[in-house]
C-alpha cells in the first residue's frame, strides 16, 4: 500500500503542488527519528514521498485514526497508533524498536495540527517524545520544516527542508536531556520552516 500511495502521489505532488525539497543529503543511513512541524493532515506525504523508493517511513499517528477500515489502510502505509494525552509506553517501545531496526520514524513534536479544525481537543505545543525516543534508541534526531500544506485548497507550492541531526552527544546523563534536545529540535524546525 505504501508503494501504491507513494507512486500515485509523486506526480500529483511534483506537478500540481510543485513540491520542492532540500537537505536530503543531511539524512543519515540507518534508523532515526524525523521530526517536523504539523500544519495539516497532509504533512506525511510531502515529507515522505521525496525519499521514496529508497526509504520507507513509519508514522506515529493518533489512536483515534485507527478505526475499520481506515485502520488497515493506516497500518499498510506505515503508521502505528499512539494514545495522546498519556504516557503510551507501547507506542514509545514500538518507535524505539523500529529506529533500532533501521527505520525512519516520523513524529510531529507539537502533537497535533497547529490550526484548529472543526474541534480541537489538544493544543499544539512541543512535547519531548521525539527526543526521548531518539535518546533511548541512541539514534539521530533529525528536524524538518514543511511549508504549504495548510493552503492546499489554493494549490500552494509545497516545500520541505530536511536539516542536519540535532547534537545529542553532550546530553548523556543529564536529567533534562529530553527537554534540552526538544528545545534544540524546535529551534531547528523553526529555522527550516522559515527558510524552506
Amino acid at each position: 500500500m505504501y508503494i501504491v500511495v507513494a507512486s500515485l502521489s509523486w506526480p500529483l505532488l511534483r506537478v500540481l503542488f510543485r513540491l520542492r525539497t532540500r537537505g536530503a543529503k543531511h539524512l543519515p543511513d540507518g534508523g532515526f527519528v524525523l521530526a517536523a512541524n504539523h500544519n495539516s493532515n497532509f504533512d506525511p506525504w510531502p515529507l515522505g514521498v521525496p525519499l521514496f523508493p529508497k526509504r520507507y517511513l513509519r508514522f506515529m499517528a493518533k489512536s483515534e485514526l485507527f478505526w475499520t477500515p481506515f485502520k488497515q489502510f493506516a497500518y499498510a502505509c506505515g503508521a502505528f497508533p499512539v494514545r495522546r494525552g498519556q504516557a503510551d509506553l507501547e507506542a514509545i517501545q514500538t518507535a524505539t524498536e523500529l529506529c533500532r531496526a533501521g527505520h525512519i520514524v516520523v513524529m510531529f513534536p507539537e502533537g497535533t495540527r497547529r490550526k484548529k479544525g472543526l474541534r480541537k481537543r489538544y493544543e499544539a505545543r512541543a512535547h519531548t517524545g521525539a527526543a526521548r525516543i531518539a535518546l533511548g534508541a541512541q539514534v539521530p534526531l533529525v528536524p524538518a520544516g514543511i511549508v504549504g500544506t495548510d493552503r492546499l485548497g489554493r494549490l500552494a507550492q509545497l516545500r520541505v527542508a530536511y536539516g542536519a541531526p540535532i547534537p545529542l552527544d553532550d546530553l548523556a546523563g543529564r536529567e533534562d536531556a529530553a527537554q534540552v534536545a526538544t528545545d534544540r529540535l524546535m529551534a531547528a524546525i523553526g529555522e527550516l520552516e522559515s527558510s524552506a
